[in-house]
């Protein structure tokens, strides 16, 4: 009679909970998994090259507001609108207004205003010789320069055409070029560089402690990979999305910065459970559907809780901020894929390459326990002087000051930054950035009183209108009547007030206000590119609220469901606020304040962008409920097993602590790696997030946590109370 060796599924792998059902399946059908898998992943590389190429150059822009209601009128009714960029013109000897230079200059005007995709250009030459478009040493004069169509036909097709034949100048004039969308430009080369220069940096860092905390190659390999899938789908993910919404070429920088943090820190926590399974004699097979069940369902939390905070910038109606929300979720299921279905069928296949070449007993009673308990004995003490440390350095936010992005994002040595320092020094005010009010109904008689009083404004050095130019409480010229005239005729007109350099650089968004605030003889709306800061900076700023209450409500559901009490996600909603704290007081001690600037290379403004701390606001919440998640997972484990709260804590901080700190500092170094950035931006996502992640990974998780868990006893639990099963 012949003997059927075939395996056969134990009971254990028919049943039980879901995801350790999923782990025997995917250890059976192993070879199945990695071959579909790795025809996915091919696939996915496909369509991840084309989502790179799809991502667009967002503007920051607030839809529906004044200032866009402003700019549609602009051109609708008048043929023009604000300039989108700017040649800064230099006399290479004598002055702009010399007779040779000033006919090379309306020559170069005119050429510029025949090239493809320009609408008009201006000039100091053409517009009447203005004081605001000559510099104040007469050497260098300004054109100026309205391209239509969206950020990406402006940047990406017209301007790499036009600035280099542009800026090879004449044998009287040397040209440079600069503008809100030259600075842009060249923006996004620069930050590609910098995320793919770090990214080289941090894979064989990565991988040196990787092996130094699992002492295997392979356990320090496939995470690396893990991280690597999680990019790859991440962005193949994004071509779906790129389908029925604009993403921004920035996202991919963060899909590259979370990709590899995540997926090393899932992956650790699965194999760091299979080690675990496997240490206890459990056979591979059992280890690895041990490893799905409980890592797998930390994991799975985690993920949800990331891509959660996320989530709600979808609360936010602008596409720049948006493309954040749809590549963090992307990459974050890249994550999970990587985690909870290919790296079990890789353990299955290879797993005792990454076991341990020496088993050593599990210590309940190591380093991290001792800590534990000699915090839970003082928690007053311990947990008082954690926060008071806590919140001195995050002392610093409450000085923060929201402000706009200028040019001095960029290094330098970038052109379009030297041509804005130029014009910052040397011109009494911005042309190219003047507030533009649009009177649809009045009559040019009106016009000469408003102007008037508009143009005693501090911070206003002239008043342009159809009924010529205005400055200090005077006319003071004709200006361009024609300018100011409605296409084909008919009523209303618009006046441009122009900043002065100093108040565009103090505070355009105050100017605005300014402006807004003096009563109009006519209805009016108030556009121009100080005035969309302005509006876009309110919008932000006004939707904060909302965003701040979806992540907490959001998240504590989360977190609610995975623990099953209403006083732990509020503990840790609490001890992430705090955290969260620290890194706003960073920025701002750092970027806003200046501290470190000669260090890191960038200058400070003396404010910071919103766009780029709510940001950091939703991943940073994200990756710290991250950690919350894994360790409470492992209290709570020890907790149902036990009954024993401070037994618990002790025993869930030894086993998940040391697996934390690793990973936590691995992730910080993946964001510290951006602090050598040449855009202040990146360099700011990356420091914050460092110092996020650092503080959260050591003093909130191992002193805070243990603390506030002491003092709240068997009110941890509540409504639960002890679960009547184990977890093991």
């Amino acid at each position: 009679m012949a003997v059927n060796t075939r395996a056969r599924p134990s009971r254990a792998a028919t049943t039980g909970p879901p995801l350790r059902r999923l782990g025997h399946l995917l250890v059976r059908r192993r070879k199945l998994v990695l071959a579909l898998s790795l025809a996915m992943l091919i696939v996915a590389a496909v369509l991840a090259a084309g989502a790179a190429s799809g991502l667009s150059l967002a503007r920051f822009e607030a839809p529906g507001s004044e200032s866009d209601r402003a700019q549609a009128e602009l051109v609708k009714r008048f043929g023009t609108g604000s300039p989108d960029m700017i040649f800064l013109v230099t006399a290479r000897s004598g002055t702009v207004d010399d007779p040779a230079v000033e006919a090379a200059g309306r020559e170069l005007t005119a050429r510029i205003g025949r090239e493809d995709g320009v609408a008009e250009a201006g000039s100091y030459w053409t517009r009447g010789k203005p004081a605001t478009l000559r510099s104040d040493d007469a050497r260098h004069a300004l054109i100026v320069v309205r391209i239509p169509g969206d950020a990406d036909h402006v940047r990406a097709q017209v301007l790499p055409r036009l600035v280099p034949e542009i800026t090879e100048g004449t044998g009287l004039l040397q040209v440079r070029a600069g503008g809100g969308e030259e600075v842009f430009r060249e923006t996004v080369p620069l930050a590609r560089q910098d995320f793919v220069r770090a990214e080289l940096v941090i894979f064989p860092l990565a991988f040196v402690l990787l092996w130094l905390y699992q002492r295997r190659a392979m356990a320090a390999l496939v995470p690396i990979l893990a991280g690597v899938v999680a990019m790859v789908i991440g962005l193949a993910l994004l071509s779906g999305v790129l389908l029925f919404a604009e993403i921004s070429t920035f996202a991919l920088n963060l899909t590259l910065a979370m990709g590899l943090g995540l997926g090393i820190d899932y992956c650790l926590f699965v194999i760091q459970r299979f080690r675990e399974e496997t240490r206890d004699g459990k056979d591979r097979a059992s280890a690895v559907a041990g490893a799905v069940e409980h890592a797998g369902r930390t994991v799975l939390f985690s993920g949800l809780t990331v891509a959660s905070s996320l989530a709600v910038l979808f609360a936010l109606p602008f596409d720049f901020l948006r493309s954040f929300a749809y590549a963090g979720i992307a990459v974050v299921a890249g994550g999970l894929f990587a985690a909870v279905i290919v790296l079990p069928a890789v353990l299955a296949t290879i797993g005792g390459t990454m076991l341990p070449k020496r088993v050593r007993p599990e210590r309940d009673a190591g380093f991290w326990h001792r800590l534990a308990l000699l915090v839970m004995r003082r928690p007053l003490v311990f947990g008082g002087v954690a926060t008071a440390v806590l919140l001195v350095l995050a002392a610093p936010f409450l000085g923060l000051r929201f402000g706009v992005a200028d040019d001095r994002i960029l290094p330098v040595e970038a052109s379009s930054r030297q041509t804005q320092e130029v014009i910052r020094q040397s011109f009494p005010a911005e042309e190219t950035d003047a507030i533009q009010l649009i009177a649809p109904a009045a009559a040019p008689g009106d016009v000469p009183g408003y102007a008037l009083t508009l143009s005693r404004l501090p911070g206003v050095a002239q008043v342009d209108t159809v009924a010529g130019s205005f400055a200090d409480g005077r006319r003071v010229g004709d200006g361009e009547p024609s300018r100011f005239r409605p296409q084909g005729g008919g009523q209303g007109t618009w006046l441009s007030v122009v900043p002065s350099a100093a108040a565009l650089a103090d505070d355009p968004v105050r100017l605005v206000e300014s402006v807004r605030s003096v009563e109009p003889p006519f209805a009016v709306m108030v556009g121009g590119y100080p005035a969309e800061l302005a509006d876009y900076r309110a919008s932000v700023v006004d939707r904060l609220p909302l965003v701040l209450a979806l992540m907490l409500g959001v998240t504590f559901l989360v977190l609610f469901g995975m623990t099953r009490s209403l006083i732990i996600p509020i503990k840790a909603t609490l001890l992430n606020v705090l955290s969260l704290g620290v890194m706003f007081g960073a920025i701002v001690w750092i970027f806003q304040d200046g501290n470190l600037s000669g260090l890191l290379g960038f200058t400070p403004t003396g404010t910071l962008d919103p766009s780029i701390p709510i940001l950091m606001l939703c991943v940073a919440y994200g990756l710290s409920m991250d950690y919350e998640v894994f360790l409470l997972s492992r209290i709570k484990e020890e907790y149902d097993r036990t009954g024993d709260t401070e037994l618990a804590v002790a025993t869930g901080l030894q086993r998940g602590a040391p697996l934390i700190t690793a990973a936590g500092g691995i992730l910080a170094l993946t964001f510290a790696a951006y602090a050598t950035a040449q855009v202040t931006f990146v360099q700011m996502l990356g420091v914050g997030m460092a110092v996020a992640v650092l503080v959260d990974a050591t003093v909130i998780r191992a002193v805070l946590v243990p603390s506030l868990m002491r003092l709240a006893g068997p009110l941890n639990w509540w409504p639960r109370g002890r679960a009547t099963t184990s977890a093991r």
